[in-house]
């Protein structure tokens, strides 16, 4: 099996590009339909057992045992959940929304980014299943779609056999003892369920810390002082003020004038409102239409949606109607939030707590690195758009991307419950830069990956964080998965690969073929310091690893270049679109074939692909006794020549 090209998605090509989705519910999971057999399983097993008693004489009670529960399904319980379930836990995803994604769904429409700053610090994209869906994404949904990419996210957690979702269910309680979560209860009142939910490990990726609520967990809200954690960019005192939260617009050029009328509610922006915050294009809201810091983000969130919808509608009455902006008429609104996009609430309390310290160069100390950050130091004032007179944000660059410890993402105090998200265990002013979305999703994959293991060893977090050969375990793991840990190298012992010898068709200057096995899978622009490059003539190029004596193999790993130096992200920004490609990236390999030869000189085939579009491609066939494996490249989707980071071999 290839999973780079295999797998089953609601995504069609076609000539719109677009998903093809149609629901007969006369045969809603019925023999005649393709959906995954788990979900039959799933379904038949809720209905089965829902008759049990519950305190709510309406209410149907059922009890579910899963290996890893994870509470939250954006993007860090996304990643979260699907690591877990790859690695062979049976994991239980429960989401009190109807859409996946959180801040990066169409209820919010924020544009995912991560440690490459926004393309300021090129080369630095993060890997891993967030790239995998990054890059789905980019190939399925050429219109830049948020509603697609709800569905993407639905659909690629839907497929994953190991992986069961809740929708529109909100976890309320937990049973602990002696520091151990043994239960979580969670309610769906759209189908008058109550839920009993039995795990090893609970994963906490609410963002705003409710299953650590619920648990007891150690948390703090607000901002520390200078002297608790020696961090210049800290307050001079403590307080208990947070960065806010937005609503975000989308509008849209029509080809004739577009009338405006706020309602009486909307506030009376004028231009002394927007000293510091320009409007210098209309297709995508404004991140700095920001409430909430001086408040509750959680328990005053009704409130904030009011206030912020209120400055959204004044902001748009202000540019169609105060004379300032004439070249405005033709737009029109297209669409507005109602869920405030949330920045900072709750952080729970690990065994490391991450601070300014960490970031500026002290992370080289850390030993158990599992994911990288990069983003500013981006702290926002907590009264954000009531204060105009202030910048809405204080941004200080981090000297390099950094790496952030696994201690910081389990509970001190909760033995078997971890986080991954903006809940995780940091200072704010850490905080302010570990918060963006695709470093939210490295953490959740190393926390899904984490979850696994210590399902497999049954093991808390805690042990695992204690023990240096199964931290090194751990991140071989998330190598071999394409999370990106910085100075960790590739040592997989598995890996035949990596007693390989290696020649190819020809090469790029620097761009040598050894570095395949090199045990690194990213270059700085502009170098070729662990890529293999050649030219594609009209015989293609080709990579070959060869033993001495014969390996049996089953399972080859590729990992080519999918253009790290872009930015990759869906908005609806148009300066951010225009540093994007919509489709395939160049730089990945399309069609390609993998062979092996025998001792006694034997051909076999064991893959053919076309039209990959997949950073990480993985193949998994009967074993061959193979002296040599060669990759033959046939075409990219468009650079002109063959670029591969790693090539891994398994037995």
């Amino acid at each position: 099996m290839s999973t780079c090209f295999s797998r089953r998605y609601f995504i069609t090509a076609s000539a719109l590009a677009g998903y093809s989705l149609f629901i007969d519910a006369r045969h809603l999971l019925s023999e005649e339909t393709t959906a995954p057999p788990h979900l039959h399983s799933f379904f038949n097993d809720i209905r089965e057992h829902s008759q049990g008693q519950s305190s709510e004489s309406n209410m149907s009670l059922v009890e579910l045992n899963y290996d890893v529960l994870v509470a939250g399904g954006g993007m860090s319980g996304v990643c979260a959940a699907l690591a877990a379930a790859r690695g062979g836990a049976k994991v239980l995803l429960v989401q009190d929304r109807s859409r996946l994604g959180g801040n990066a769904s169409s209820e919010i429409k924020m544009h995912i980014v991560g440690a490459d700053s926004h393309g300021s610090r090129p080369g630095w994209r993060e890997g891993g299943i967030i790239e995998e869906l990054r890059l789905k994404d980019a190939e399925y949904n050429p219109t830049w779609n948020f509603e697609l990419w709800d569905l993407l996210l639905y659909d690629t957690c839907i497929s994953e056999p190991n992986l069961d979702l809740l929708l529109d269910s909100t976890l309320y309680a937990a049973d602990v003892r002696d520091n151990l979560i043994n239960t979580v209860m969670v309610r769906c009142d759209k189908t008058e369920h109550l839920y009993k939910v039995n795990a090893h490990i609970y994963v906490d990726c609410t963002g705003d810390s409710r299953l650590a609520l619920e648990a007891g967990a150690e948390f703090r809200m607000g901002r520390e002082s200078k002297s608790e954690f020696g961090e210049s960019l800290a307050q001079s005192q403590a307080d208990s003020r947070t960065q806010g939260s937005s609503i975000l617009f989308t509008a849209r050029e029509m080809d004739h004038p577009i009338p405006y009328k706020a309602p009486s509610w909307a506030r009376k922006i004028t231009e002394s409102h927007l000293k510091h915050r320009g409007v210098g294009q209309w297709a995508y809201g404004y991140w700095w239409i920001e409430l909430g810091g001086m408040y509750d983000t959680i328990r005053d969130n009704e409130r904030l949606r009011f206030e912020l919808l209120s400055v959204v509608l004044g902001t748009w009455d202000y540019i169609k109607n105060s004379g300032d902006h004439p070249d405005s008429a033709n737009w029109a609104l297209e669409s507005v939030g109602m869920v405030p996009g949330k920045r900072e609430s709750r952080r729970i309390m690990g065994d490391h707590m991450m601070t300014q310290a960490d970031l500026e160069g002290e992370w080289k100390q850390i030993k158990d690195g599992i994911a990288i950050g990069g983003w500013n130091m981006d702290d926002h004032p907590p009264e954000g758009f009531d204060a105009p007179q202030q910048k809405p944000f204080h941004s200080v660059p981090v000297p390099e991307p950094y790496n952030i410890s696994f201690r910081s993402l389990y509970s001190r105090n909760i033995k078997n419950m971890m986080m991954a998200g903006r809940n995780v265990s940091a200072s704010h002013v850490a905080f302010s830069s570990m918060r963006v979305m695709a470093t939210c999703a490295a953490l959740g994959q190393a926390a899904g990956t984490a979850a696994a293991h210590c399902v497999t060893e049954k093991i808390v977090p805690a042990e695992l964080a204690n023990d240096e050969q199964r931290v090194h375990r751990l991140q071989q793991r998330l190598l071999r998965d394409d999370q990106s840990i910085r100075w960790v190298q590739n040592k997989d012992a598995e890996d035949l690969a990596r007693k390989a010898s290696v020649k190819a068709s020809g090469q790029l200057m620097g761009a040598s073929p050894s570095h395949v096995i090199d045990g690194w899978v990213r270059d700085e622009p502009g170098t070729w310091n662990h890529r293999w490059a050649a030219p594609i003539t009209d015989n293609g190029a080709w990579i070959e690893l060869q033993w001495a004596e014969p390996r049996s193999i089953r399972y080859i790993q590729i990992t080519f270049d999918s253009g790290f130096q872009r930015e990759l992200t869906l908005s609806a920004h148009p300066g951010v679109q225009k540093r994007g490609i919509r489709g395939a990236q160049p730089e990945v390999v399309k069609d390609y074939t993998l062979t092996a030869r025998t001792q006694n000189g034997e051909e076999l085939m064991l893959a053919t692909v076309n039209d990959n579009y997949l950073r990480l491609c993985r193949h998994e066939f009967d074993p061959v006794q193979a002296r040599t494996i060669r990759l033959h490249i046939h075409a990219t989707c468009g650079a002109e020549e063959a670029r591969v980071y790693e090539i891994r071999c398994y037995g």
